[in-house]
């Protein structure tokens, strides 16, 4: 935890492109689910290490993340509800 935010107990769980259950931890400082800081794909858990990018649409924002195992990952949260859904919308691995 840091001073001025806390870390989000709540999960959400949504079905990615691929058909993977997504389990988004997020930060919460100054907003609601201000930036993920770590996910669980099925039984698998990673630490995001780095936010490499961040984009709004009109009804989402979407992450771009580097996790612990060095691999990137596009995460994209509705924002037009309440308790919204996440999603993976990419992965691109290492090699």
């Amino acid at each position: 935890m840091g001073i001025g935010g806390s870390f989000e107990g709540r999960t959400e769980f949504s079905v990615g492109t691929d058909g993977m259950r997504v389990d988004v931890y997020c930060y919460s400082g100054r907003m609601r689910d201000e930036r993920p800081v770590r996910f669980r794909l099925d039984e698998h858990e990673y630490m995001v290490e780095e936010v490499l990018d961040q984009w709004y649409g009109p009804e989402d924002v979407v992450f771009k993340v580097r996790a612990d195992d060095g691999n990137v990952y596009i995460l994209e949260h509705q924002t037009s509800e309440l308790d919204a859904d996440w999603s993976l919308i990419s992965f691109r691995g290492l090699g």
